[in-house]
């Protein structure tokens, strides 16, 4: 069964809605939140590529069972008086956006925002911008490499959101941004301002959220799309080649990931002595889990135990202005053809009012009947 459609009026000036998604967070830095989050997560065989019937009991009977604990004191480190920083910093991103845009075209454009995993989701996100009365959908993974697990995660949860419609929307969905010059831009920017306040070490590690190994060998563009904004991001950076390390963080299990680790490559560098160390992760577009705890905290205490002086933590981009303009530079040209600088209210009202009339004539009735005439 399909559900209700939203309610149609004749008059309605058809609007266009922009979806941002992001990964996920608990409700709660607690095991009672953390353990349907991660069933969640790791239930999603996009993330999992292992058979059901292996990772099934291993999942249920051991993973739930220890994670939510350990998980939900990593949280309960970052966690902030207004929630989850993830949640709070893409909440702020959309209604950035959302700003940007009524100051750039007139067009009618509603923006929200959810996650894949947890709330708000992409379902219910999906249900309201529909009930705004938006016909098209842009949606926007805020993941700027792609990868199955991510971005392909969340075109499957838009297509299954999209299974309980009848009127389908008009569907657009950004691929990746790795290499878009506006968001190679802000990422210099970001890493220029905090050397501007705090100095800058001899060498930047460029640490991007990790994957298994065969992810790569299976055909999955992850590993090269890294090393592509890794390379534009130190060309915009004017470093040499010697003045930046490639690394992958977040390893899940035994197997074999991306390499190098970024652990490991924190404690080598640890071990010779590293006066200085500056971190940044161009993989994430807002602070989380694995960048303020894992990297700021974790990464930082196993490089300073190892030997290593200071450690700088360069912050994700968030609502920094310059990556607010970004996000406005590729929805526009994602929306290309669907909006007009040139769009009129008052011509798209008078448009609206005669199709109200030619619906009448045919039958429909004043509140908008099932009747809808071109």
């Amino acid at each position: 069964m399909f559900a209700p459609e939203p309610a149609y009026r004749h008059t309605t000036i058809a609007k266009v809605g922009i979806l941002l998604v992001n990964l996920g967070t608990p409700a709660a830095p607690t095991a009672r939140a953390l353990r349907p989050y991660l069933k969640q997560f790791l239930s999603d065989p996009r993330v999992i590529e292992i058979p059901r019937v292996l990772w099934w009991p291993l999942l249920n009977g051991v993973i739930l069972n220890v994670r939510p604990r350990q998980s939900a004191r990593k949280y309960a480190k970052i966690w902030t008086p207004e929630g989850s920083p993830l949640k709070v910093h893409t909440e702020l991103q959309a209604r950035a956006l959302q700003g940007q845009l009524e100051q750039r075209i007139e067009y009618p454009i509603c923006v929200e925002w959810a996650m894949r995993y947890g709330t708000p989701t992409v379902r219910a996100r999906i249900q309201r911008l529909r009930e705004q009365g938006c016909d098209r959908l842009l949606i926007i993974p805020l993941y700027p490499q792609y990868s199955a697990s991510a971005t392909g995660s969340t075109c499957d949860a838009v297509s299954a959101a999209l299974r309980d419609i009848r009127n389908l929307p008009g569907l657009r969905i950004v691929k990746h941004f790795h290499d878009h010059p506006a968001y190679i831009h802000a990422a210099a920017r970001q890493v220029r301002d905090y050397w501007s306040h705090h100095g800058r070490a001899e060498k930047l590690v460029m640490s991007f959220h990790g994957l298994p190994r065969f992810t790569l060998d299976r055909g999955d563009p992850y590993h090269c799309e890294c090393h592509k904004t890794a390379r534009l991001l130190a060309a915009a950076l004017d470093l040499d080649p010697d003045q930046y390390l490639v690394t992958f963080q977040s390893r899940f299990g035994r197997a074999e990931w991306l390499r190098p680790y970024t652990m490991e490559v924190m404690q080598q560098l640890g071990a010779k002595r590293t006066r200085r160390i500056d971190v940044f992760c161009p993989g994430f577009v807002a602070d989380c889990l694995e960048t303020l705890e894992e990297i700021a905290m974790e990464n930082k205490a196993a490089f300073t135990k190892a030997g290593g002086g200071d450690f700088h933590y360069i912050p994700c981009m968030n609502e920094a202005d310059a990556w607010i303009q970004a996000l406005t530079h590729i929805a526009l040209e994602n929306l290309h053809g669907w909006v007009s600088v040139k769009w009129d209210a008052t011509a798209a009202g008078r448009v609206a009012e005669a199709r109200q009339l030619r619906a009448r004539a045919l039958g429909a009735d004043r509140e908008g009947g099932r009747a809808r005439s071109a």
